[in-house]
């Protein structure tokens, strides 16, 4: 099998939806935009071409879907320059160059419309019972997200500035040195996680398996990790160095991981809720908190940080339950699609643009 890479491309976050999905899918020279209602098999579609292609031994990308743990939202053949991606809300995708690059498809087409109307009142109040449980989760991550505010406080009132300055400038030397390419850096903005209905995921250790150093940010909230990468990713973009941006699933303004393929190494903030610990040569941890944050600091404010994680924990535990909800109200909106399709139909079209891919792989040598 080929080498997979997860990530996401949008998430439920405390400033609602967000979407990264125009810098996840820039540069294709084709792209499938699969319309259609819940259970109209989307996602088993874009996983069954994915493991063809997969097979055939082409690199992969996955978009994962943030509201559903089983699902996926894209699929992108970085060699062949193609993509399919879930065109439907809340990720709406637009044509930028219609029937020349983007393609509807249309999965509407499989379902006997007679029969969703027969559920219409049923299918009209589901709806709006998930995007009333999406609001909820929306609304009460961006309260969590204030009680972070007060956490970061704690540090950023103990914290030297001129030790986070001095240790960004001896990264900056020690992963670029005196590199600069004569291109344009290309530049890609996703989610190393998200905030699913099972809670925090997220795929550090897939992203950054092929990476030969790697660096564990280790720290607290507030202690300059997330302006760190920014400025890490500024510096390679202007140096013309590739550079993949993760922002944090949480507070999509923030970023958590930065990683330039072509120099071997990706940086990211490795604590809860994606903590990881190095488990082979080539992984170091950078301790923040040791290196400019008042000694004593955690033990002064115990109390206090103790209380605001503690409120903290409760708002993020109530908006993952409000997520879960939306995800059972979507299973019982799915069945009544799934009821109504013609799944002959969706092969079909599952057939037609894996001819169309093939031809694509044909012209390119492959």
């Amino acid at each position: 099998m080929s080498n997979i890479r997860n990530y996401y491309a949008g998430g439920n976050t405390a400033r609602g939806f967000y979407s990264l999905y125009d810098s996840s899918l820039s540069g294709l020279n084709r792209l499938f935009i699969l319309k259609g209602g819940p259970g109209t098999g989307k996602s088993s579609l874009m996983k069954s071409l994915g493991e063809y292609w997969g097979s055939q031994g082409f690199e992969l990308e996955y978009l994962h879907c943030s509201s559903d743990n089983d699902s996926v939202d894209g699929l992108i053949i970085p060699k062949l320059g193609v993509g399919l991606v879930d065109g439907t809300a809340p990720h709406v995708i637009e044509p930028k160059i219609p029937g020349v690059i983007e393609e509807y498809i249309n999965l509407g087409a499989a379902w006997d419309s007679n029969r969703l109307v027969k559920n219409k009142d049923i299918i009209e109040d589901l709806t709006k019972k998930i995007s009333d449980s999406f609001t909820k989760a929306y609304t009460t991550f961006e309260v969590a997200l204030r009680i972070h505010d007060e956490w970061e406080e704690v540090y950023i009132d103990n914290i030297d500035f001129a030790k986070m300055n001095q240790l960004t400038e001896e990264l900056t030397d020690e992963f670029f040195g005196d590199i600069y390419l004569r291109k344009t850096a290309d530049v890609r903005h996703r989610f190393l996680g998200a905030a699913t209905p099972k809670g925090p995921k997220d795929y550090i250790m897939n992203l950054t398996d092929d990476i030969k150093h790697r660096y564990y940010i280790k720290g607290r909230p507030g202690s300059g990790k997330s302006t760190m990468l920014k400025k890490l990713a500024a510096e390679a973009e202007e140096r013309g160095i590739d550079v993949e941006v993760y922002h944090c699933g949480f507070d999509p303004h923030s970023l958590d991981m930065v990683i330039c393929r072509e120099l071997g190494f990706a940086i990211f903030d490795s604590t809860a809720p994606h903590e990881h610990y190095p488990e082979r040569d080539g992984d170091t941890i950078i301790d923040v908190y040791e290196i400019a944050i008042k000694p004593g600091t955690d033990e002064k404010y115990a109390a206090l940080i103790k209380d605001i994680k503690d409120r903290y924990q409760s708002k993020m535990k109530e908006a993952t339950s409000y997520l879960e909800q939306a995800k059972k109200l979507h299973d019982e909106l799915e069945a009544f699609y799934i009821e109504a399709m013609n799944f002959k139909v969706v092969d079909d079209l599952k057939d037609q643009i894996q001819t169309e891919i093939k031809n694509i792989a044909s012209k390119l040598g492959y």
